[in-house]
């Protein structure tokens, strides 16, 4: 089930916006004037479909539909209780239609039962980014918003020490929502949330890393989980590698000149996983089998060994494509800064100078020293090819930010690579032409009502 259109009625009192997504190629992108919504729209499905409702308090609208590839679709109304639209006597209710379009509803209460709390309030300041400014309100820096305990417990209910849910929802919305994956990329990526282990209080609170950090690591303990597996694959394959050459039917449609070529394969495919630094090199894993050395008996051993090698490698098979085409993408934009791009199964990302002056010392550089543009730039493609389930709707919000006009330019050829290796949808807000470009049919236009 995909999403395929969205709308929103009465935005901020003013804006009725309808968003038909391009299911054909993948990739919508939203653009208009500063004020017209781009960002409210992305912020609304995101809060939807990740159960962050305060987002649907704080922002004025009367109505917001997701329409559905298989003809169901939901809504979220905001209705005032009295002719008086002020914020805490106006409710919010989730209208569910299916197929026939038969209605289910589900009136999204204010969580009120914060009196119940099996823990102290004041862990909420524990919480990266949240700064209280009141006895019980508080600031998330990252978006400049002002929270209420409620709204507090809304945005961050995941990750609080709640030994019971606040809030009950309907079977039908739990798989509405299990069903459809969304993830934001908001324009502030460059701090991320990572668990601490170093709090007593509350050891599983995260705290604030700048986000190449985190998912330098993350790529380093993704690297070592393959390599894991890779071991594990290749110690059941060489126990039982002797018992299967005996029972192995001679292969009289293998020629030795396919063998041969299976062999080279397997060199270069290993060579590949060897440089983007998922293997080791070994300096005694190239050989050469000339053709008088190929007779039955060697083919029989050779045609298990050559099923057992593609066996073992084949555990790298997705991550090493993704690596490839990160490390392809960000060598291509970061050459003008003459830097190179690989990565360890310790370390993660590596960075080094292509140009050195004789005066420095300097060869590696870290993550955390790149320009601001390009921890940008690395975090997007991160995000977009490591932490998106398959076939999910990616919301990306000013992917321009901090970006220089060539890699803004570039940057519409990099994603459709990136989401048909990734299976992704991509749903995007931006102001600049540079990053449109030529493709203009992929735009859906923010316009203000008629005058």
């Amino acid at each position: 089930m995909q999403i395929q259109k969205i709308s929103v009625n009465g935005l901020f009192g003013i804006f009725d916006h309808v968003i038909p997504l391009n299911m054909d190629e993948r990739i919508t992108i939203i653009h208009g004037p500063n004020g017209f919504g781009k960002t409210a729209m992305l912020r609304m499905l995101n809060g939807f479909f990740n159960s962050q409702y305060s987002i649907f308090r704080n922002i004025p609208f009367a109505k917001f539909r997701v329409d559905f590839d298989n003809g169901k679709s939901v809504e979220v109304l905001k209705k005032s209780k009295s002719l008086e639209k002020i914020k805490h006597k106006e409710r919010l209710i989730i209208d569910f239609y299916d197929k026939n379009e038969k209605k289910f509803s589900f009136p999204l209460e204010e969580i009120n039962n914060t009196r119940d709390l099996n823990f102290s309030v004041s862990i909420l300041d524990n919480i990266p980014g949240l700064r209280r400014v009141g006895s019980k309100v508080w600031q998330y820096i990252p978006t400049g918003e002002t929270l209420s305990l409620n709204d507090v417990i809304d945005r961050f209910e995941d990750i609080l020490p709640l030994k019971t849910k606040l809030r009950e929802e309907p079977e039908w919305l739990d798989k509405l929502k299990s069903d459809s994956h969304v993830r934001l990329i908001e324009s502030q990526r460059l701090l991320n949330f990572v668990p601490s282990r170093s709090s007593r209080l509350y050891p599983e609170t995260p705290s604030m890393l700048q986000t190449v950090s985190a998912y330098s690591e993350e790529v380093a303990q993704l690297i070592q989980s393959k390599l894991a597996e890779y071991g594990t694959t290749s110690q059941s394959l060489d126990r039982t590698f002797p018992v299967r050459v005996v029972q192995q039917k001679p292969s009289p449609d293998v020629t030795n000149e396919q063998l041969r070529q299976q062999l080279n394969e397997l060199e270069e495919t290993r060579s590949r996983l060897i440089e983007v630094g998922l293997l080791d090199r070994d300096d005694n894993s190239d050989f050469q089998i000339q053709p008088e050395f190929i007779d039955e008996s060697t083919k029989n051993i050779l045609s298990v060994y050559v099923e057992d090698v593609e066996n073992k490698l084949s555990v790298f098979n997705e991550i090493a494509r993704k690596i490839e085409l990160l490390r392809r993408i960000v060598n291509k934009k970061f050459s003008y800064s003459y830097k190179e791009m690989s990565f360890d199964n310790k370390k993660g990302f590596i960075f080094k100078t292509l140009y050195r002056p004789k005066s420095s010392s300097l060869e590696t550089i870290f993550p955390t020293d790149l320009s601001s543009g390009e921890q940008h730039e690395l975090v997007l493609l991160y995000e977009l090819l490591f932490k998106v389930k398959p076939n999910s709707l990616v919301l990306i919000d000013e992917p321009e930010l901090s970006l220089h006009v060539g890699w803004q330019a570039q940057f519409i050829k990099d994603l459709q690579e990136i989401t048909k290796l990734a299976d992704l949808n991509v749903l995007m807000a931006t102001h600049s032409p540079d990053i449109i470009q030529d493709r203009w049919d992929l735009t859906v236009e923010l316009k203000g009502p008629e005058k």
